[in-house]
């Protein structure tokens, strides 16, 4: 997506050759008109896939997220990263998270997510694919089936593309970078 590739060679600031700050427009400040441009892009690619829920996990993802299923006239559910004394029958998950290196618990409320839903992950960023993990394995726990998952950053790099095509899990990425350094951001054209 050349206008998402645009914002982030504008705004986005290279911290290291694995860590890209998005926080001005995508996963801290919001940039609205960016967010319904993704979950538009999103749609229309996966708009034939009879997804009947988007998922995403808290916080990052659920810009993007809740744009993709206001355009696919679907409901979102954002799964949390504790346990809320409010949830009484959580599906759970470990997770390693590659942004703040430490591991945590995946919950969701059962329900939420149905047998049967054909659902759609988003999320910001795509690393090693240890969020992809968490939430395939809360949708087993549903009996739900994960149709695709939309990502608006990946590093192609990391093992987290070949993690989810090795599932055979449809992919979109709407930024895949290739590397990235105090010089630039090299794209992934693949």
């Amino acid at each position: 997506m050349e206008e998402l590739k645009r914002i982030i060679e504008e705004k986005g600031k290279v911290l290291s050759d694995q860590v890209l700050k998005t926080d001005t427009f995508l996963n801290h400040a919001i940039d609205p008109a960016l967010m319904d441009a993704i979950g538009r892009d999103f749609a229309g690619h996966f708009r034939d896939a009879g997804i009947t829920k988007v998922v995403t996990i808290e916080s990052g993802g659920i810009a993007p997220a809740l744009a993709t299923a206001m355009h696919l006239g679907v409901p979102m559910v954002f799964v949390k990263k504790a346990h809320p004394v409010t949830m009484n029958h959580p599906l759970t998950a470990m997770v390693h998270s590659f942004t703040k290196n430490r591991d945590y618990e995946l919950c969701m409320e059962s329900g939420l997510i149905e047998a049967g839903d054909n659902v759609l992950f988003i999320d910001d960023f795509l690393a090693n694919g240890d969020a992809f993990k968490g939430i395939l394995t809360l949708l087993d726990q549903a009996q739900a089936h994960l149709a695709g998952a939309g990502i608006c950053i990946g590093k192609s790099w990391q093992r987290g593309r070949k993690t989810i095509q090795d599932q055979g899990i449809p992919l979109y990425v709407l930024a895949p970078i290739r590397s990235m350094s105090e010089e630039g951001i090299v794209w992934d054209e693949n």
